[in-house]
């Protein structure tokens, strides 16, 4: 009984406490900026914002122990890289380049536009899929797409099958990042909070 009890603590991330009032306050003194690259990319400067707030607290200097940099903690090896190749440049944007906002969020735009567009795309519900780009930009598509399966087609299919509620339960006991719950959770106490 001990060890069943043990093994459904995937709800831990409503065990700790997140207040998104003053990071979402922070996050969005950015708001013009994240307007501008939202519209260019076509994504939610809303979502956008949420994503600063969670990631930054709206600080453009920070930088993670495993060199996310700026206000949506990109990394300039894999979502920098994409979005390099992605506009037709060599190489991945500097650091000094990440701690600057409008090129932070703009970045961090392209990235999510990418994820909507390439391996997220066809998913039918606007609401499922700003969770799949929430949940992806922190964890990667690809093991979103593989706890539902192992074929791109099949796990886009299945997700267009769950309402939101339901693609949430998903990620608590499918997604292999245990902290993908709580990052979805705070994403959407942010997005409640503006």
């Amino acid at each position: 009984m001990v060890v069943l009890l043990a093994g459904c603590a995937g709800h831990e991330y409503k065990q700790q406490p997140w207040d998104p009032e003053l990071p979402v306050a922070r996050a969005k003194q950015w708001m013009p900026i994240s307007q501008q690259a939202g519209s260019a990319w076509g994504v939610s400067p809303e979502l956008i914002t949420a994503i600063i707030a969670v990631e930054s607290g709206g600080n453009p200097n920070v930088v993670s122990a495993s060199n996310a940099v700026g206000l949506m903690q990109i990394k300039a090896s894999t979502a920098g890289k994409d979005v390099w190749r992605r506009m037709g440049w060599a190489g991945q944007p500097t650091n000094s380049e990440l701690k600057n906002p409008e090129r932070n969020i703009s970045v961090g735009a392209a990235y999510l536009s990418i994820l909507e567009k390439g391996p997220l795309a066809g998913i039918q519900d606007p609401e499922v899929m700003q969770d799949a780009l929430a949940v992806s930009y922190a964890n990667g598509a690809g093991a979103l797409l593989r706890s539902f399966s192992s074929d791109r087609a099949t796990a886009i299919e299945k997700i267009n099958k769950l309402d939101r509620d339901a693609f949430f339960q998903h990620v608590v006991k499918e997604h292999p990042a245990a902290q993908a719950p709580r990052y979805l959770w705070k994403i959407n106490k942010a997005l409640d909070a503006m």
